[in-house]
């Protein structure tokens, strides 16, 4: 029986190069799970094969100027020119029906969630060491030296907010990751602050 019906939402958040989407997508292959990924809302055209709700929502620059008004996002951010955010209504939808919802996402976006969503789970993937970090960085064969040395001077002040997140957990391989962070998820749902309530309703039955 699970005493905690309402879903968790699952912030998974950490330096760039860390490998948050590997993990989250081996989290996803996982087997007997709730788990939905939160979908992100843009003001960017679809690129060719993404699809509507599954890729991006996507809307117009002034139907997301009202959305940030009326506080209808967990997070936003602008960039290149195009606006990104966390829809607040689509999330708690899904948090409704029970489901864990999984966010991937920046620090400076992640703190942003805390500060609304106080019941979140908040994850910090971190790499086994800054070599490791920056190998990874290297090896996607995307970017500059340069870019990669900027990259890894924002990982070092993003290390020292840490302490803002539940738990910490270090990507020294991938299935292990996600390993550590089902853990995670299971025991959150034990917690006595989120099921007391139930749990009196439950052995007051007849």
């Amino acid at each position: 029986m699970k005493l905690n019906e309402r879903g968790l939402l699952v912030v998974i958040s950490g330096p760039s190069g860390v490998g948050k989407g590997t993990v989250r997508r081996a989290l996803f292959q996982m087997p007997h799970h709730d788990l939905v990924y939160s979908v992100s809302m843009t003001t960017r055209p679809p690129r060719p094969g993404e699809v509507e709700g599954v890729d991006y929502y996507f809307v117009d620059k002034e139907t997301f100027l009202q959305r940030i008004k009326e506080n209808k996002f967990l997070e936003w951010a602008e960039f290149v020119g195009n606006y990104y955010g966390t829809p607040r209504d689509k999330v708690d939808e899904q948090l409704d029906k029970g489901k864990e919802v999984v966010l991937e996402i920046e620090v400076e976006g992640a703190l942003q969630v805390r500060k609304q969503m106080k019941e979140a789970v908040f994850i910090f993937l971190v790499p086994p060491g800054k070599k490791a970090l920056y190998e990874r960085l290297v090896s996607r064969g995307t970017e500059s030296i340069d870019l990669i040395n900027r990259r890894m001077k924002k990982a070092e002040s993003e290390f020292l907010l840490a302490h803002k997140y539940d738990y910490i957990v270090v990507n020294d391989d991938v299935n292990n990751a996600a390993d550590r962070i089902m853990a995670i998820i299971r025991a959150e749902h034990a917690k006595t602050e989120r099921t007391i309530h139930n749990y009196i309703k439950m052995i007051g039955e007849k």
